[in-house]
């Protein structure tokens, strides 16, 4: 059995609704003394189960509901206490109730998992003598940990994962199993690195020499900012000559792969199947939804959503546009045909109101 470092409890752990909003704010009306164990949806929470609504379409639901209590805004509180809708214990009024949600399982999840072991290191991990590991930090089962390596404190390192040499990993991060990081990376505070990552492998460059390949070398490196979050599977390559950059707060979802040399802006989320070629550059607080493609060399602006799916061809330099380049599946000789007519739709209905308006009117 692996050993996770986990002192687990089993008691479920409870907190009244008093504790909640002393600790996360709000409002509290009602029982202040009415126990929440877990969080659910409101058309499936039970007794001890606290539920959340976010828009006014869920008020169907809250006259069936069993929770205990209920996160919402005041207009929500206002409207259960007009229709007599549901028999919440107690009212926590809020002005983001999923916010809030995600604040509240958090720290019940924390809870129910119990205190880490900080500290703990496995018989079998393997630890280089130069390396410098803080007091407080975990090593699961078969971790190997390279030359120079510095891990903070109360960094959790997960069973299998390999960190190589001279990496810098910031305080309070967390590695799932069996993630690699490749050697010179850094990684900020407060980092989530889920299984199957690989930060910092080499970037797909090759220079073209009579009809064969020579590889470049990948000299750069990845860095990542402090409150990242990188999913399952997901790939980061380092940059050619220079770094890879992930700033602080971006979210990447599993199996998205970041080329050599791109630089994500603070706070973007990306979500899953996304790939962004090598030399692109994106914003700050962008959306990037999933199976999105990127092509490389371009620059996104600060604040844009792409839709799912949508590929990216050239530069967007307009912030906060929303922007969509879904179109449906053909046989290919059809696509061939339409596609080009399609992209020139706007300037045929252009010129064809522009040669109305030159037509002379009909007398009666």
């Amino acid at each position: 059995m692996v050993d996770s470092g986990i002192r687990s409890t089993d008691a479920s752990p409870r907190l009244t609704a008093q504790q909640i909003v002393a600790e996360l704010g709000g409002r509290l009306i009602g029982e202040s003394s009415v126990q929440v164990a877990a969080v659910a949806p409101l058309s499936e929470a039970q007794y001890l189960q606290a539920t959340f609504i976010v828009s006014a379409k869920w008020r169907a639901n809250l006259q069936s509901s069993q929770a205990s209590v209920l996160l919402c805004r005041q207009a929500d509180y206002d409207f259960c206490l007009e229709q007599g809708a549901g028999q919440f214990a107690a009212y926590i009024i809020c002005d983001d109730p999923y916010v809030y949600f995600a604040r509240l399982s958090s720290w019940l999840q924390h809870l129910k998992q119990g205190e880490p072991r900080w500290g703990y290191r496995h018989p079998t991990a393997q630890v280089d003598a130069t390396a410098t590991i803080a007091p407080t930090a975990i090593l699961e089962s078969h971790v190997v940990i390279g030359a120079g390596v510095h891990l903070a404190e109360h960094v959790w390192v997960g069973a299998g994962s390999v960190i190589g040499d001279n990496v810098s990993i910031g305080t309070k991060t967390r590695l799932y199993p069996r993630v690699t990081i490749y050697q010179d990376c850094q990684v900020g505070a407060r980092n989530i690195i889920h299984s199957g990552a690989v930060i910092g492998a080499d970037g797909f460059g090759f220079a073209p020499h009579n009809k064969t390949w020579i590889k470049i070398p990948q000299t750069g490196r990845v860095t990542l900012g402090d409150d990242v979050e990188v999913g399952a599977n997901t790939t980061i390559d380092r940059g050619a000559l220079q770094d890879t950059v992930i700033e602080e707060g971006v979210k990447i979802d599993n199996l998205v792969m970041i080329a050599h040399n791109v630089r994500i802006g603070a706070h973007t989320v990306i979500a899953a199947n996304t790939g962004i070629a090598g030399s692109t550059k994106i914003g700050r607080h962008c959306q990037i939804a999933g199976a999105c493609n990127i092509v490389g060399h371009i620059q996104i602006a600060d604040d844009c959503v792409i839709t799912g799916n949508t590929t990216v061809t050239h530069s967007i330099h307009e912030a906060g546009g929303i922007y969509a380049g879904i179109f449906p599946f053909d046989k290919m000789s059809e696509w061939e045909r339409n596609a080009p007519v399609i992209r020139q739709l706007r300037r045929m209905r252009d010129r064809l109101r522009m040669l109305e308006k030159q037509q002379p009117k009909e007398t009666e």
